[in-house]
């Protein structure tokens, strides 16, 4: 029998503080600051289309989310304040 993958079931942002805090469905909670969220965004501006092409993200230090946008059944679009906002978040 395959055990599945913890299900998100709550994403609050913690806009003074500048984390996104998301928990699952096994009891599990994690806190993600914004900057690391952005430098590490899924979307083909920042990890570019092949491996070895990862474009380093700087000035983050102080970036903020404005908005969380669902995607579908899986996941989010996270809008940053410096105007990002392409990648989905699974």
């Amino acid at each position: 029998m395959a055990v599945s993958a913890p299900s998100p079931t709550a994403i609050t942002l913690h806009r003074a503080s500048r984390l996104l805090e998301v928990g699952f469905d096994n009891g599990d909670v994690f806190r993600l600051d914004c900057e690391y969220l952005r430098v590490h965004s899924p979307s083909a501006e920042v990890q570019g289309h092949g491996p070895s092409q990862h474009i380093l993200q700087l000035g983050k230090r102080g970036v903020n989310i404005v908005e969380i946008r669902p995607v579908g059944q899986y996941g989010v679009t996270l809008v940053f304040d410096d105007g990002h906002d392409t990648g989905i978040y699974s």
